[in-house]
């Protein structure tokens, strides 16, 4: 078990899901944002380190969602809470960076937990290589990170901060941003957190002269 991994099981082994600090009771401005693009319409979603986030909740079954996070403990927690609706989610447990994912098969790529963590280029670099295999073409990448006057440590793990500007940087042109705004969290401990919300579509398949060096 690598160490980000078993930072990531302690994590949610040991603090319960609404006690951390990017807990939400409910995820007002990503369902905003996936709302904008389903339209009721029954897409394909991936959320990216889903964690225990309630999101999934709220879009199945409307949507067909698939959970990925690097936690088995995280994952279970979700399963738990859903009951007998897990069953209509799919479930994969792995490093986004790394693990297998189908080509074309999501309409929605969503993050609100990964890539602020990813502080290295070449992470970030694998990242892209796996949103763009998983994503269909012209597809919908919903992702929220810190904000240029976010934390720069979470869960005792160093964090990026990011503008629009930056964020378009690190996905490169294969994506273009369609909206990007700021949200102040609260935390369940009274804290403030930046976060920056950005909606980008999928232009172009290829990766040729980008940089993800965000």
């Amino acid at each position: 078990m690598n160490a980000i991994k078993t930072h990531w099981e302690s994590v949610y082994q040991n603090k319960p899901p609404d006690t951390v600090s990017w807990y939400q009771p409910r995820a007002e401005q990503s369902l905003a944002l996936i709302e904008s693009i389903t339209q009721g319409r029954p897409l394909r979603l991936i959320d990216v380190g889903a964690g225990a986030s309630r999101l999934v909740d709220d879009l199945v079954p409307q949507v067909q969602v698939t959970l990925l996070d690097i936690s088995e403990a995280a994952l279970a927690l979700a399963r738990q809470r859903l009951g007998d609706r897990a069953a209509l989610v799919s479930w994969i447990e792995g490093d986004v960076t790394q693990v297998a994912l189908p080509t074309g098969a999501y309409d929605i790529w969503h993050d609100r937990a990964v890539f602020h963590f990813l502080t290295e280029p070449a992470q970030r670099q694998a990242y892209v290589r796996q949103l763009m295999r998983a994503l269909i073409p012209d597809g919908h990448v919903v992702m929220a990170t810190f904000g240029e006057q976010g934390p720069q440590r979470c869960s005792g793990l160093p964090a990026v901060r990011y503008s629009a500007q930056a964020l378009q940087e690190a996905l490169g042109p294969g994506f273009k941003l369609l909206r990007a705004f700021d949200e102040d969290h609260h935390t369940p401990a009274g804290v403030v957190q930046s976060f920056l919300y950005a909606h980008f579509q999928r232009v172009s398949d290829s990766l040729s002269h980008r940089d993800a060096s965000g």
